[in-house]
């Protein structure tokens, strides 16, 4: 039978007894070596303390023991006949609030400690909105040193009635009230015979009892791969943990971010093969197709896929003393996947005293707020009140790797969703037309100059990263349409943008509107019956949709140059991702800003591997195929 395990941590303000609680627990329990006794017992001799001082067990480090404080997160483990604990007691100063946010984070209960004397403090109030911020399930609030108020039941009565209508304005699960004598040992692990009053369990014993699992997503199948395992020719297999939901063998899956497909062949573990993998399982999966896997993928079940987006809505701590940098491109550590990710917006920073949203320029060290994220890759995630694991992140500084934020997404950007997901009805109100205006025709139709040219129009879209090849295969491949007699158009990005797009910058709103510019552009050569060649970065999906739109659907050909980002890093002909890593040059897309790769392009070239006349032979083929150009 396997034993349960809880995580659990500890808060509260300055010496309210979090780590005498915890060594009480541990030395009532039996759970102590001999020698660590003794060594607690030598230094609290040493100090001059009348009793052996409890706290030491678990404060860990010299420096606290000589403050008498804890100053980091200890971890201590110990186990029951009935279940398995680990314990993270963090630090009651309010300059350690981060320190709070890093034990709490994988915690499925967290225990507040109030002392009976004080009553509810702003730290106690602080603590309690972190632990439901955090979607911690189970809150014990433990009201501590009672035998400093003889045990009177009134006084229990009355922090227990203050913090309850405290916490009943925020998200809070479960809540219990106990009280308890950390010092003595008052309901800690035996039952107190000073307050025959209180009627409910002992502190292990709820420990023991309460719901495990209550946090754990045991539907959303995720798998973040962490490696790729390779022993032998006849032997792939994708290592990992799974974050959340259970697989079996022969379940459909699919592989992000490439959206390939296949099914489970076996699920692999030392001990032998699996029927059945759930949540929090570290095991070895393979797969029935010979797919492209490393790490950084995510391995879901088909038909409960994951949100994907570039643009995130989420709430962070800010763990640094550097204040928050708009300009800095921080990397973004999502499951096992780092991307590069910018802070677009700040929303408001919370109060956690009061509860008030502030406006705020920046974040400071211990600070919360609400932030708007732009992704150079995209994620897929879930929201983090769905699944703990795959809806959190960090934000690691590049030049000092120190981790400066733990964040929580909430979901997409909502102006971002605005901006991009355009129903087909709406495309008539965005493409906005002048009042008392007509179309006015020309004197040939598309079918009389299609007839003249001896070929058909068409619009070709040319979309990838800066420096991947658009422009190259565009005007190579409009070199050989020429030396065929096909009349062409070409469009490219720079050009339209010494004139009729000057006036616009590289926000997402500009980046939209130039592409709608062009693409209206390009309607206008299609109709004059011209092979129109656009060559746009032009990063979002809807975008190119709407370039999309504007001619008839088997006339619109998406050509994806598709080339990894380090080669175009080290290739850099303009010098732009230099002095875009440099900071120099903002919203540089694949840096700073997102780019979304095209799911369904006519044609994708790879730009990195294949020549610039075999990219251009695919096109031409492309064309014939589809009776543009005849053979």
């Amino acid at each position: 039978m396997t034993i349960e395990l809880l995580r659990f941590t500890t808060a509260g303000s300055v010496d309210d007894g979090k780590s005498t609680l915890i060594g009480r627990m541990l030395y009532d329990m039996k759970s102590l070596f001999e020698d660590q006794i003794a060594q607690v017992e030598a230094a609290s001799e040493k100090r001059g303390d009348e009793y052996v001082d409890l706290a030491l067990f678990t404060d860990g480090l010299r420096a606290e023991r000589e403050q008498k404080i804890t100053i980091d997160v200890a971890y201590r483990y110990f186990a029951t006949p009935r279940r398995k604990f680990i314990i993270a007691d963090t630090p009651g100063h309010i300059q350690y609030t981060r320190n709070m946010v890093t034990g709490a984070s994988t915690a499925e209960l967290a225990i507040i400690l109030i002392d009976a004397r004080k009553g509810v403090l702003t730290q106690s109030k602080r603590h309690g909105f972190i632990a439901t911020l955090l979607d911690i399930p189970h809150l014990v609030v433990a009201i501590n040193k009672m035998d400093l108020v003889d045990y009177d039941e009134a006084t229990y009565q009355a922090i227990v009635d203050d913090y309850s209508a405290f916490i009943s304005k925020l998200n809070a699960q479960n809540v219990t009230y106990i009280p308890v004598s950390a010092l003595v040992g008052d309901n800690v692990v035996d039952k107190s015979e000073n307050m025959k009053w209180y009627q409910g369990s002992t502190l292990l014993r709820h420990l023991e009892t309460v719901n495990v699992g209550a946090s754990r997503n045991y539907v959303d199948f995720r798998y973040p791969v962490q490696y790729v395992l390779r022993p032998n020719q006849d032997f792939r297999g994708y290592a990992g943990q799974i974050s959340s939901g259970r697989i079996r063998p022969n379940e459909e899956v699919v592989v992000f971010p490439s959206g390939l497909e296949s099914r489970i062949k076996e699920i692999v573990t030392l001990e032998g093969n699996l029927d059945e993998a759930i949540a929090g399982d570290s095991v070895v999966l393979t797969l029935a197709d010979d797919i492209d896997i490393s790490r950084g993928d995510m391995i879901v079940r088909k038909g409960n896929l994951p949100q994907r987006s570039n643009e995130l809505d989420a709430t962070i701590c800010w763990m640094s003393d550097e204040t928050l940098d708009f300009d800095k491109l921080y990397q973004l550590q999502h499951t096992t996947r780092m991307v590069r990710a910018s802070i677009s917006r700040l929303n408001y920073k919370i109060d956690v005293d009061t509860m008030r949203r502030d406006e705020t320029e920046t974040l400071g060290l211990n600070e919360i707020g609400r932030i708007q994220l732009t992704t150079t890759q995209p994620l897929f995630y879930d929201q983090y009140a769905l699944n703990r694991e795959t809806g959190s992140f960090v934000l690691i500084d590049p030049v000092t790797n120190n981790t400066v934020a733990a964040g929580m997404i909430r979901g997409r950007t909502q102006e971002v969703d605005d901006l991009r997901d355009v129903t087909e009805d709406e495309q008539e109100i965005r493409r906005e037309r002048s009042k008392n205006v007509v179309w006015e025709a020309g004197a040939l139709d598309l079918n009389e100059r299609e007839q003249l040219n001896k070929h058909k129009g068409a619009v070709l879209w040319f979309t990838g990263l800066s420096g991947s090849g658009k422009s190259t295969i565009a005007k190579a491949l409009e070199r050989k349409l020429y030396e065929r007699g096909v009349h062409t158009m070409f469009l490219d990005g720079d050009n339209l943008r010494h004139g009729l797009n000057g006036d616009l910058g590289f926000s997402a709103e500009d980046r939209a509107e130039n592409i709608r510019r062009v693409a209206e552009v390009a309607a206008l050569g299609f109709s004059h019956a011209n092979v129109v060649l656009c060559s746009f970065i032009s990063p979002y999906q809807r975008d190119r949709r709407y370039a999309r739109a504007v001619v008839p659907e088997d006339r619109f050909f998406e050509i994806f140059a598709k080339c990894d980002l380090e080669v175009l890093k080290r290739r850099d002909p303009k010098g732009l991702y230099e002095k875009a890593l440099r900071g120099e040059i903002k919203n540089f897309t694949g840096i700073s800003a997102p780019y979304e790769e095209p799911e369904n392009a006519e044609l994708v070239v790879e730009t990195d591997i294949v020549t610039v006349e075999a990219a251009v032979e695919q096109v031409i083929a492309l064309l014939i195929e589809n009776g543009v150009i005849p053979a």
